[in-house]
């Protein structure tokens, strides 16, 4: 049985990935076999207090699942990490602090705040020979992946999702990687610059590519489904049921951890950074910004 040691406790995710893999009364559709959690550790960010935290550890403890605030402890015992943060603003810190113990990591989207600390991440896996991945679960929805089957060499996809609102930092960067992952993932990497046109509704954001290609993200407040086109010489529309989207990253997680094989290249989560963070700057600017 594999073992996974999670780091924060300030994301939701954190718990949605320990009832699919420990919790007895998870349904059957949603339960992930192959690992457990050994320990969970837990601090305070702008996106979770104690009293929140407190909450959380009482229901991984239910589960038998230890909570500790030591980075030592939580990554002990345990053959994988989910550096499982909220606040991108602390992913550099923490992936910096484990990359040197030689077990596969999987990063919480998004890989990081900025392009400059997301490029430093993959930095220091290199240096230390980490195999790490990082995305949005959106990336993996079964609808996004039967459009982009259907399209022989898109060159223009546009997609919506929600605009969150961050409890610290940019909302684009923090929610916006949803939409943004699945743009990415139909038309590949290359992007060049991001005009972000923002009003009372959300934002959209106009991505030009080094070549014919085109996409276009629509982050929407207050409604929370994702969708989109993908098109080129066909064309297909698509509707994401998230029913499973957590049960189907945790299953690439898992695989990912047994196998050393990243199903996302460190590249492509750099680049949906570097969108996200010419997004928030344009947003500022009114301009175009590169990426």
């Amino acid at each position: 049985m594999l073992k996974i040691g999670i780091i924060g406790l300030d994301s939701s995710h954190t718990i949605e990935f320990a009832r699919r893999l420990v919790a007895p009364d998870c349904p059957a559709e949603q339960k992930v076999s192959g690992a457990t959690v050994t320990k969970v550790m837990r601090f305070e960010t702008p996106f979770q207090d104690s009293a929140g935290l407190d909450a959380r550890q009482k229901q991984l403890e239910s589960w038998g699942i230890p909570v500790t605030t030591h980075l030592e402890e939580a990554t002990s015992d345990c053959d994988a990490i989910i550096l499982c943060i909220n606040d991108p603003s602390l992913h550099l810190e923490y992936f910096r602090k484990i990359a040197g113990l030689g077990k596969p990591v999987f990063v919480d989207k998004p890989l990081a705040d900025t392009k400059a600390n997301a490029a430093q991440i993959l930095e220091a896996a290199a240096e230390n020979k980490t195999p790490f991945f990082s995305c949005s679960s959106l990336r993996f929805a079964p609808a996004l992946l039967d459009a982009c089957s259907k399209v022989n060499q898109p060159t223009r996809v546009s997609v919506f999702g929600p605009l969150g609102q961050a409890a610290a930092g940019s909302s684009i960067v923090w929610y916006g990687v949803h939409a943004v992952e699945m743009m990415q993932r139909a038309l590949g990497r290359g992007a060049q610059s991001v005009r972000t046109f923002s009003d009372e509704t959300g934002a959209v954001l106009l991505v030009k590519y080094n070549d014919s290609r085109r996409g276009v993200v629509e982050l929407c407040r207050g409604a929370w489904q994702y969708g989109g086109s993908v098109r080129g010489k066909d064309g297909a529309v698509f509707l994401v049921d998230t029913s499973l989207l957590y049960t189907d990253l945790l299953r690439e997680i898992v695989k990912f951890f047994e196998t050393k094989k990243a199903p996302v290249e460190p590249e492509d989560a750099l680049e949906v950074t570097a969108i996200l963070d010419a997004a928030e700057k344009s947003a500022t600017s009114g301009k175009a910004e590169p990426v």
